[in-house]
């Protein structure tokens, strides 16, 4: 660069980017998938050529059995590969470093007190950790939020139910924090039933310091189990606006990034006129420039919403962009990508639509098995995982076709992790490093 004399000139153009860039681009140009939806926090990989077949024995370069089991997607920046588990006693709630050979570097106990859940379909360790490159966050069940450096060390820790009430949820509060720049955003949306009407709290922290930058109680007139929200927080993006999705409680709402003030809000997501009690929801909303899209609940309806509206826009045909009827999925994460949403059935089915009408493309069968991980678009496909272990990965575009099946044979929850060539696994025994040897 000395040579050529453009020294000078390169400078100024990175002193350019970096000042273009927000917060949460320079961030995760540290963080290879620093939180469990991936680099842009939308279940897309900039991978162009991840793997696409392997099983226990062939394209696996190493696997570390894990201590106890959860449902937590890992994160990784660098050659440091994060994720949470239950210890070997069932009670201890663990935060893991592993290096990408394979080595486990360090665990530290974040606290105890775990609880099953449902059986074996969840446990107070299944929120997934965030990291900025510099430091990892890590958030449990039992309300525990702390921070470490990259070596292990306690920078901070907070207890969210002594400072923000006992939680009273009844699967476990599995929401994962949202990292944005110097900020972590934090949901608690859950009951007691017998409290009417209801708030549930949006916190903004200072990720240095964990002391609180604001606080929103978000209003709701939901009763009963729908009071309970296991989705994540996400942030909307486009060249005009930034600002905080949340969707849970009857409602998917928009918060303001200064001081969490609301926006919009849009209901109608359990019809009053045959409300469902139980319509907790679990998936967690997606968005595009553009578009947000709200998922519900057991075989309920799907939401496209346009993001410049403000106050009730229930009923605004300008925002309200379409909806589907029927047939939301019940826990994974949509995924929006090249004018298509993408929807992962409980069951199994694809369910893919036109972002701007809504309409259906197609819905076809994959495997027949419970889906409880989100969905993630990498190198053109969209890969679908199984809680039995086997991995659907489908032709993105209108055209349905399946390019691979693969089955490492063990249970997953966690959602894929794809990183340098590499597609990162986590069972609920081990983790697996996938790729050419």
């Amino acid at each position: 660069m000395y040579r050529n004399g453009i020294l000078c000139g390169l400078l100024l153009a990175t002193c350019s980017l970096l000042l273009a860039a927000s917060p949460d681009q320079t961030r995760t140009q540290e963080a290879e998938w620093p939180s469990w939806r991936g680099p842009t926090g939308n279940g897309i990989s900039t991978e162009t050529n991840p793997p696409l077949h392997w099983n226990r024995e062939d394209n696996v370069l190493w696997s570390l059995p894990l201590p106890g089991p959860a449902g937590a997607t890992p994160v990784v920046s660098g050659d440091r590969i994060f994720l949470t588990s239950v210890g070997e006693n069932g009670n201890d709630l663990l935060l893991l470093c592993v290096d990408t050979s394979g080595k486990l570097l360090w665990t530290r106990k974040v606290g105890g007190g775990n609880e099953a859940v449902r059986g074996d379909e969840g446990n107070f360790a299944s929120p997934s950790p965030s990291t900025d490159g510099q430091h990892v966050w890590t958030f449990m069940a039992n309300g525990l939020l702390a921070c470490y450096d990259m070596d292990g060390n306690e920078i901070w820790k907070k207890d969210m139910q002594k400072e923000y009430g006992i939680f009273d949820i009844q699967f476990g509060l599995s929401s994962s924090p949202l990292l944005d720049g110097d900020r972590l955003y934090v949901q608690l949306i859950h009951g007691p039933w017998n409290e009417d009407p209801h708030t549930g709290l949006i916190i903004a922290l200072d990720k240095k310091t964990g002391k609180e930058i604001w606080k929103h109680e978000r209003a709701t007139d939901a009763i009963d189990e729908c009071k309970h929200s296991y989705t994540s927080p996400i942030l909307y993006e486009d060249e005009d606006q930034r600002f905080l999705v949340t969707l849970g409680a009857d409602y998917c709402i928009a918060n303001r990034l200064e001081d969490g003030s609301e926006i919009w809000r849009c209901g109608n997501l359990n019809p009053k006129n045959r409300y469902n009690k139980t319509l907790r929801f679990v998936a967690s909303p997606a968005c595009s420039p553009g578009l947000i899209v709200a998922p519900t609940a057991k075989k309920g309806k799907v939401v496209g919403i346009r993001p410049d509206g403000e106050g009730d826009i229930t009923d605004s045909k300008q925002f309200v962009a379409w909806t589907l009827p029927r047939n939301s999925p019940d826990v994974p994460s949509p995924v929006i990508h090249d004018g298509l949403v993408y929807l992962c059935r409980e069951n199994g089915n694809l369910l893919t639509l036109d972002a701007e009408t809504g309409k259906i493309v197609y819905e076809e069968r994959t495997t027949r098995d419970r889906h409880r991980s989100s969905p993630v678009f990498a190198g053109g496909n969209i890969y679908l995982t199984a809680r039995n272990g086997v991995i659907t990965v489908v032709r993105a575009g209108r055209d349905f076709e399946i390019v691979a099946k693969n089955d490492l044979g063990e249970p997953i929850t966690a959602s894929p992790v794809f990183v340098d060539g590499r597609l990162y696994l986590r069972t609920l025994k081990s983790l697996y490093a996938i790729g050419p040897k």
